[in-house]
């Protein structure tokens, strides 16, 4: 259980850091980085759109969910956000506690 919370706090320290690097490269403009960064979240989240429609429904309340542009922009930027935080903070984890 110990090692799971620690996981978990290297995660949100990792998530952080994530947020500040995107509102860091949004003041210095550099918008084709953030593109580039959205892009690499692209084939997961249109596999994860393949979930039936029901499945959707259930979760956001809104009839034909799948289909709205709103529902793929979000989630484009959760994943991209979970993945670029990743890496972090399993080095965060292995720095830490891994001796």
């Amino acid at each position: 259980m110990l090692t799971l919370i620690r996981l978990c706090a290297c995660y949100v320290l990792a998530l952080v850091l994530t947020l500040m690097l995107l509102g860091a490269l949004m003041f210095t403009q550099q918008f084709a980085v953030i593109d580039g960064w959205l892009l690499s979240a692209q084939p997961l989240t249109q596999l994860l759109l393949l979930l039936p429609a029901p499945f959707w429904q259930a979760l956001t309340g809104v009839a034909g969910a799948a289909t709205h542009p709103a529902l793929e922009t979000f989630l484009v930027f959760v994943i991209a956000l979970v993945q670029a935080a990743a890496l972090p903070a399993l080095g965060f984890y292995r720095y830490w506690y891994g001796r």
